[in-house]
């Protein structure tokens, strides 16, 4: 089972050339407080920046994040639905930089800003399979 499977289930939802991830938070989400862990909301929003990014451009590898920046809004509590979506600030030949804005039922709960890195060709990363997002 992979790291994916064992923290969702993740949906994504395509619209007009845009990918927004869902997720229905879950007890096994929650810290001790019953709200949405910290690091799964930087789980979730990291699978957002770069399946958002992917959607955005025309790059249709893995995007490893070089860098992220985070900030913890407001709780997202057990129940909610979690959703994503992501800004594309700008492409280099190299690198995307992206912000990402998490919401708990349609309230601002995270926000953050990542930068990803294209991979050459020759790159390790290039033979990754990646969900269809077409």
């Amino acid at each position: 089972m992979g790291f994916i499977e064992i923290t969702g289930p993740l949906m994504i939802k395509l619209s007009d050339g845009d990918a927004y991830l869902g997720l229905r938070i879950e007890s096994k989400h929650c810290n001790p407080a019953n709200i949405c862990h910290g690091g799964m909301l930087m789980t979730f929003a990291d699978m957002q920046l770069g399946i958002g990014a992917q959607a955005l451009t025309d790059v249709r590898k893995f995007l490893p994040t070089v860098q992220m920046s985070c900030d913890f809004v407001s709780p997202a509590p057990n129940g909610a639905w979690l959703e994503g979506r992501t800004q594309l600030v700008k492409q280099t030949r190299s690198l995307i930089f992206a912000n990402c804005i998490l919401t708990a039922d349609e309230k601002t709960v995270f926000s953050c800003s990542g930068i990803m890195k294209i991979p050459s060709d020759k790159g390790s990363f290039s033979d990754v399979v990646l969900p269809s997002i077409s």
